[in-house]
């Protein structure tokens, strides 16, 4: 008999509105690597925050049995006090706190409200040692890159003796190297008998540590899938997670490249702290009418930092070169000129930069450009609405109302609020900072087709992406980065991954 550690039966969350989760059953074998798959908004993270007790028991319906136990879960305590760990997507940490101090937060290494710093400290390196973090206990997690945080906050499930880990895209924002350690370290606590529970887009990574697979479409589970016990393809997943097969994961484009656009020449920039680190060398790039140009390059090539820097010099110092649009030299010393000169950014990061989150869809869609919303400084509530309505749908943003808040979205939703709002100040040139992190195929293939359409629309894109399938399935020409300067340029079908990173190694 299989032994089952987790069992939820005919779950079913509403929200106002809005059926999450309808009639959802779950089974989970001990020590397995059980993933769930589906698009953005299928309701993935709210089954596991029904079971985390972020939902406590009495706002779903159902029951969860958990090592045999009916549970009733009234909040993230309950839930841990019996070894279910949930790190969500959004890291959890105090930036200006240590190592240390963030893995025994709420939960002390204290006799008589006195904390045993040297306990503590001794407890952290034994924690850091298993996931394989070499740092020390004092240092500040502001200093930690987002993968080594992600394993801060493994270390933190690991000091609460956990027996079933839930990770929700817990390389979203990883680079491979970084990605790979990760899944290696899931299957070496698989190896110890901890079971765990991975909410993932990246199915590439799904394929390589998963013992079974449910995939969840439109808050229901519509199969699970024993990947022990046969062969499934990602074909099998994308289907059963949109509802239709996907034989092309780009849509198609055929190149209309017009005249020059966007010239970029000699552009340096230097750190906005450490006086003698240059981050841009020397950078010439150009894009034309219709044309998609991508950034390849590692993390820490300095790929944002260029494009923030071309924004409006949202990044760095002592920066200098030239910027022409259409020939004519124009001027990005600051956002409010760059977005004036027709240039817009959609940020990797939508939640902390890109958005406003406890603001509206309608809020965030004009908030680029209410010169367009307005009279005499005077915004005109039915123009905004018309407008923010128009976006909504041309950009198939899923959302009952443009009133609905936008924390309240998707990711994929998330993203095209941003697109429309940068798409409503009219731009000329788009820059987009991994437009599809964190979202799914399906919205993957949403977003691609916008990018296209822009393209067709004789804008100038730029795109960069740390996925290197996107950008040759994208891109018309691609720029490889290493150490802030480009290594070299491929013209988009002669390109390939190891061209790609034969240029990364070998400057």
């Amino acid at each position: 008999m299989q032994d089952i550690i987790l069992e939820m039966r005919g779950i079913t969350k509403t929200f106002p509105g809005v059926k999450a989760l309808d009639n959802v059953s779950l089974k989970v074998r001990r020590g397995e690597i059980h993933a769930l798959c589906g698009e953005n908004g299928a309701g993935k993270s709210t089954l596991m925050k029904v079971l985390s007790g972020v939902y406590p028991h009495g706002s779903y319906e159902g029951e969860i049995h958990y090592e045999g136990q009916t549970m009733a879960f009234k909040g993230i305590e309950d839930s841990e006090s019996n070894g279910i760990i949930i790190i969500h997507q959004e890291l959890a940490l105090v930036p200006l706190l240590s190592i240390a101090e963030n893995i025994f937060l709420g939960n002390e290494l204290a006799e008589k409200g006195v904390v045993d710093w040297p306990k503590t400290y001794q407890r952290t390196f034994g924690l850091l040692a298993k996931v394989g973090l070499d740092a020390q206990p004092s240092t500040l997690i502001e200093k930690l890159g987002v993968g080594k945080q992600q394993l801060v906050e493994i270390a933190k499930a690991l000091s609460k003796s956990v027996k079933l880990l839930i990770l929700d895209e817990p390389t979203a924002a990883l680079q491979e190297n970084d990605s790979q350690k990760l899944l290696d370290l899931l299957l070496e606590f698989k190896a110890q008998g901890i079971t765990s529970i991975l909410i993932s887009h990246k199915l590439n990574e799904i394929s390589r540590v998963a013992d079974s697979i449910t995939v969840i479409r439109d808050g229901a589970a519509v199969s699970t899938l024993d990947c022990r016990n046969q062969d499934i393809s990602e074909a099998d997943i994308i289907r059963d997670m949109v509802g239709r097969d996907m034989a092309h994961r780009y849509p198609h484009r055929s190149p209309n490249i017009g005249a020059p656009l966007l010239d970029v020449s000699d552009w340096n920039v230097w750190h906005p702290e450490s006086i003698d680190r240059q981050m841009i060398k020397n950078i010439n790039l150009r894009v034309s009418e219709g044309e998609i140009v991508g950034i390849a390059g590692l993390m820490g090539s300095g790929r944002t930092e260029f494009a923030m820097s071309l924004f409006g010099q949202s990044y760095g110092r002592n920066i200098s070169g030239k910027v022409h649009l259409r020939g004519k030299e124009i001027d990005v010393s600051d956002v409010r000129h760059a977005v004036n000169n027709r240039i817009a950014y959609v940020t990797e990061d939508r939640k902390e930069l890109g958005l406003v989150l406890d603001e509206t869809i309608l809020k965030n869609t004009t908030l680029a450009n209410l010169h367009g919303v307005s009279h005499h400084t005077v915004i005109d509530d039915t123009r905004e609405r018309c407008v923010a309505e128009d976006y909504r749908k041309a950009l198939n943003i899923r959302t009952p109302s443009v009133f609905q808040k936008v924390v309240n979205l998707s990711g994929g939703n998330q993203q095209k609020v941003v697109l429309s709002k940068w798409l409503f100040a009219q731009p000329e040139v788009l820059i987009l900072d991994e437009p599809t992190r964190g979202i799914d195929v399906g919205a993957k293939f949403e977003i691609y087709s916008i990018i296209n359409q822009l393209a067709d629309e004789g804008k100038g894109v730029i795109m960069i992406s740390s996925e290197m399938p996107e950008l040759l399935g994208m891109c018309d020409r691609i720029y490889v980065m290493n150490e802030g300067a480009f290594a070299g340029e491929l013209v988009g079908h002669e390109a390939s991954q190891e061209k790609i990173m034969s240029m990364i190694v070998n400057t």
